[in-house]
């Protein structure tokens, strides 16, 4: 088998994408086959069937399709609006938390010159498909950045790394897979603990942007902000931006 050519960021929830495509096309299969049965005797009831289960067939499809086209173009947008934010200068050290196939971390290594980017996450392969440290290794190599790149295996609850040792700690749809609030709350006090005074903290998560927010605010951040929401694989989504 040919070796990659190209850096694959994965699909982001992949049982639930294939979950969607294919109740779409089993409704719209199921919704046809009956209309065909019952078309000749039951001509208006059929046609009424047809279009009702046709309708959820689709939505099953557009839900299915939007997730994969915000796993293929829109989570690089997210991370382009991310990384700018930051202005980071070349010299900088980053961390990126929860980096799966190394699309932030990547990203940020592809904008430094002498600094240096740390992805760290536990690779849950139910979270992203082909989720692994290999993979983001593999990607920072076909990106031309493995020499500004590390990737550790590490719990966001318990980073093995001094405090105010990185310029600017980022996250994207990491944080809300923590199952309980006091582990969410742990890890994003652990990303406040290692930045550095004056950095920038920088979080895209669904659902629950709100609670870290509250957490970086106990914890005497400023100028914490949250954008207006967006429904990338069809969820509520922001960017917690925040400064030490």
């Amino acid at each position: 088998m040919a070796a990659a050519s190209k850096p694959d960021y994965g699909l982001d929830a992949p049982t639930m994408v294939k979950r969607m495509l294919s109740r779409g096309a089993w409704t719209l299969a199921f919704a046809i086959a009956i209309y065909l049965v019952n078309r000749a005797e039951y001509p208006g009831p059929a046609g009424a069937l047809l279009r009702v289960l046709g309708a959820i067939g689709v939505i099953f499809l557009v839900i299915g399709g939007f997730m994969v086209w915000s796993s293929r173009v829109g989570k690089l947008q997210v991370r382009e609006r991310i990384l700018d934010s930051l202005a980071l200068q070349g010299d900088e050290r980053v961390l990126d938390v929860g980096c799966g196939r190394g699309l932030l971390v990547i990203g940020a290594a592809k904008r430094l010159k002498s600094g240096k980017a740390t992805g760290i996450d536990v690779w849950n392969p139910q979270d992203l498909s082909g989720n692994s440290a290999d993979a983001a290794k593999e990607n920072a190599k076909l990106e031309g950045v493995s020499d500004r790149v590390r990737i550790e295996n590490c719990d966001a609850r318990k980073l093995p790394y001094p405090a105010h040792n990185y310029d600017a700690v980022v996250s994207c749809l990491a944080i809300h897979n923590i199952p309980d609030r006091e582990g969410r709350d742990q890890a994003v006090r652990e990303m406040w603990r290692v930045l550095k005074p004056g950095g920038r903290l920088v979080i895209f998560d669904i659902f629950r942007t709100g609670e870290y927010a509250a957490c970086l605010r106990e914890c005497g951040a400023v100028d914490v902000t949250l954008s207006a929401l967006s429904f990338l694989w069809c969820a509520p989504s922001r960017t917690l931006t925040a400064r030490k």
